[in-house]
């Protein structure tokens, strides 16, 4: 355990000349959303068959180039729904688990480090693709008749784990931007929103969780949400967080100067948000089946708090 830890400090306090400097300078642009289709049938399919054919042309690209790893992600996303995509660069995806036009909740999934077009769907329940698909299979298990849509949502250049960034909020704060405008697109057309924040995900979500309309957030794995407290978010929903007994994330210093770190940890009582009860996995293990961090993360989505356990 002090071993793991000097190990965290000693690789935070390398990177404070290098992070510090990326603090200081604006991120990569990232480029915008596409607008938000209209709620009916007609105008999904359409959205979801345009953005397939999108992924088909940028899979037999990815292969004329000789980048099978992403060649073979993007065939694999070809047959599902994306109401996003965008693949200059690591590349954009928001993928809709469900029905959009008969669900009453939406849960937006949002990752956190090393996540691209590449990886997807390809890390098993630790990709956006295959959290989503546990996490809506868990909930069709506690609730049947449930009115769930859940979206994977890689709308953020996310930051390389070993990069100076991963330790700044600048991309956090890029994904923050893009990710109020789908919420609140969702929350104008009478959803209830909640989102699920994975890790460097969860400083996105705490960037923009200001006044955000949505009614609950939930943390896992977090190095903290760029706040204080909860508080400090100025939010009206049920903040929740949650980590495995056996996440490294723990060792991570929970501090801030001079542009490195991203606060209070969201797992101390004097942050106020509720904890809930994650299990003995890792840093990977949250959306896992037959976990008790993915019942009580199905739980949140489906809106009920009462059944979460602590």
């Amino acid at each position: 355990m002090r071993l793991r830890r000097m190990i965290a400090i000693g690789a935070a306090a390398g990177a404070v000349v290098l992070a510090t400097t990326a603090a200081v300078l604006p991120a990569t642009p990232v480029d915008r959303p596409q607008p938000f289709p209209a709620l009916t049938t007609k105008a999904l399919d359409a959205r979801y068959a345009a953005d397939s054919r999108m992924i088909e042309k940028a899979a037999r690209a990815a292969s004329r180039s000789g980048n099978t790893s992403l060649a073979q992600s993007l065939d694999g996303m070809r047959s599902h729904q994306f109401i996003d995509f965008n693949p200059r660069g690591p590349g954009l995806a928001a993928e809709v688990i469900g029905n959009l036009t008969t669900a009453k909740r939406v849960v937006i999934l949002v990752p956190g480090s090393d996540t691209s077009l590449t990886t997807f769907d390809s890390r098993g329940t630790a990709s956006p693709q295959g959290g989503a698909l546990a996490l809506a299979a868990e909930a069709h298990r506690l609730d049947p008749g449930n009115h769930l849509a859940i979206i994977a949502w890689l709308g953020y250049n996310t930051p390389s784990l070993l990069s100076p960034a991963v330790m700044t909020s600048g991309d956090a704060g890029q994904g923050a931007s893009a990710l109020r405008p789908l919420v609140d697109a969702l929350a104008r057309h009478g959803y209830q929103v909640s989102l699920l924040c994975h890790s460097y995900g969860s400083v996105v979500c705490g960037r923009a969780a200001a006044h955000l309309p949505v009614t609950d957030i939930a943390v896992v794995g977090s190095p903290g949400m760029d706040v204080s407290s909860v508080r400090a978010m100025h939010t009206t929903a049920r903040v929740w967080a949650g980590r495995g007994a056996s996440d490294w994330i723990k060792n991570v210093p929970h501090v801030q100067f001079l542009g490195l770190g991203f606060g209070q940890d969201p797992m101390d009582p004097a942050f106020g948000a509720r904890i809930f009860a994650a299990g003995s996995g890792g840093h990977s293990s949250y959306f896992k089946p037959g976990g008790i961090s993915l019942r009580n993360l199905a739980y949140i989505a489906l809106g009920d708090p009462a059944a979460v356990t602590r």
